[in-house]
């Protein structure tokens, strides 16, 4: 078992963030056909980092960086029982560290900050079919909610 420890995300993690992005990427297209062909960027990777609403982590093993994450406060719907959530993205684990519960650790302190922000409730988006992740988040207390739909016309 590797030790792991989390901290701050910072520019100099820039590149391997962006091979992290390029790995969710890669993980999600198989379970998206709405996703465009060639290279995508999903986040902006620096704003993320120096925002005051975002809370950015990365796990760390023997000084490398092997999975992140992050929560951002967000407003409510104004029907919604609590004003403001905070929504996880950006949730990735090198695939050779798969299995070792480094999401749990990273779950763990985005609702520790959440909960020092006041924040009541936690969202997140996760594709149907990607078993595997929805699985973890259950087990970490999610529960399923909405299902978005889609279709080509």
């Amino acid at each position: 078992m590797n030790v792991i420890s989390l901290r701050n995300a910072d520019l100099k993690d820039l590149e391997t963030l962006l091979e992290f992005e390029q790995g969710v990427i890669e993980a999600e297209r198989p379970l998206d056909p709405f996703l465009a062909q060639g290279e995508l960027f999903y986040y902006n990777i620096p704003e993320l980092i120096s925002s005051q609403q975002i809370h950015f982590i990365v796990a760390i093993s023997n000084e490398k960086l092997v999975a992140s994450g992050y929560v951002r406060l967000e407003n409510s719907e104004h029907y919604h029982k609590n004003p403001k959530h905070g929504y996880i993205g950006f949730m990735y684990v090198k695939p050779s560290f798969r299995g070792q519960r480094i999401s749990n650790l990273i779950l763990k302190s985005l609702k520790d900050w959440a909960k020092a922000k006041n924040l009541n409730e936690l969202r997140l988006d996760v594709y149907s079919n990607n078993t595997r992740a929805i699985k973890a988040y259950e087990r970490f207390g999610f529960t399923k909610s909405l299902v978005n739909m889609r279709m080509d016309i």
